[in-house]
């Protein structure tokens, strides 16, 4: 029988997408000050930092050497070519709407690709919540794409963005299979040190990265380093380590309705009556997914 979780267990869930959104936010406000793969690459060797200091004070047991390569794996996906795809298509003149349209494909495939990878059969509740979430996205973001019809968007651009897409799905599912049982704080040092990795390459490829210094640029560096890859990051892991896939990965639904309530405070972006409904919508997308039945297998019979 259906039984919804207690009330403190939504909140790192709350905390999660309330932080996770603001990096929306983060990424168009940053776009005129510096190279987008060059602020990511301060990023995460500030998050790197963060989480080592974090471990040591703890004196966490770190993995062994031969597991660290899975480790930077993860990392690169889930966060280095996630982002710097990401913010590499908006850059390069993808509505921030249609990347977070974009990003309501991920729950989706997370629930695919976990049936096979993870043996995890989600429930009938969780397709529900699923269908839901992406319908009130859509609803959300869809209005913004057609006030910014008539932009000219290369195929390639697009497909960069399901890439990344593609990335933070398969980064995620990593964290549920060969590290799981790694301690988060040593995991999450060594992920920050894979997605720098990625993100040095793409600073090595990038033909003249810039970077023009300032209160918006430093306090963006802090915000997104300290908070979103931080405290964000680390919630989201134990999320996805205690949970079943599908219904973990539901939470992104609340990101782009939350970053368009930001963008309508900070930047005066229009909201519509459909977009609030389309918001309300995919809060109840993400609820029924917290409220399932208990996780069915695919061997199951």
């Amino acid at each position: 029988m259906s039984r919804p979780q207690a009330s403190s267990g939504w909140l790192p869930g709350l905390a999660f997408v309330l932080i996770w959104s603001t990096g929306f936010i983060v990424g168009k406000a940053i776009v005129p000050l510096a190279d987008t793969s060059l602020f990511l690459l301060a990023r995460f060797a500030v998050a790197a930092l963060m989480f080592c200091i974090a471990a040591m004070a703890a004196r966490a047991s770190w993995p062994a050497w031969r597991e660290v390569p899975r480790h930077l794996l993860a990392g690169a996906l889930m966060q280095g070519l996630y982002l710097c795809a990401a913010f590499g298509a908006v850059a390069h003149g993808l509505p921030p709407a249609v990347m977070a349209l974009l990003g309501a494909l991920q729950p989706l495939l997370m629930a695919l690709l976990a049936i096979p990878l993870l043996k995890e059969l989600p429930s009938r509740r969780t397709w529900q919540g699923l269908a839901t979430g992406a319908a009130g996205v859509a609803l959300v973001v869809v209005p913004a794409m057609q006030a910014g019809a008539g932009q000219s968007v290369s195929p390639w651009v697009v497909l960069t963005g399901v890439l990344a897409i593609v990335s933070i799905t398969m980064g995620t599912l990593l964290q549920k299979m060969s590290i799981a049982a790694s301690d988060l704080r040593t995991s999450s040092a060594w992920q920050n040190v894979g997605a720098m990795l990625m993100a040095g390459v793409a600073v090595w490829l990038s033909p003249a990265p810039h970077w023009q210094p300032g209160p918006v640029l430093w306090a963006s560096l802090g915000w997104a380093a300290l908070v979103i890859s931080g405290a964000g990051t680390w919630l989201l892991l134990g999320i996805v380590r205690r949970g079943q896939a599908a219904s973990a990965a539901a939470l992104m639904f609340l990101a782009p309705p939350l970053a368009a309530v930001q963008a309508w405070l900070l930047f005066g972006d229009r909201l519509g009556p459909l977009q609030w409904l389309g918001m309300a919508v995919a809060g109840a997308g993400v609820w029924l997914c917290q409220t399932r039945e208990r996780p069915r297998h695919a061997a199951a019979r």
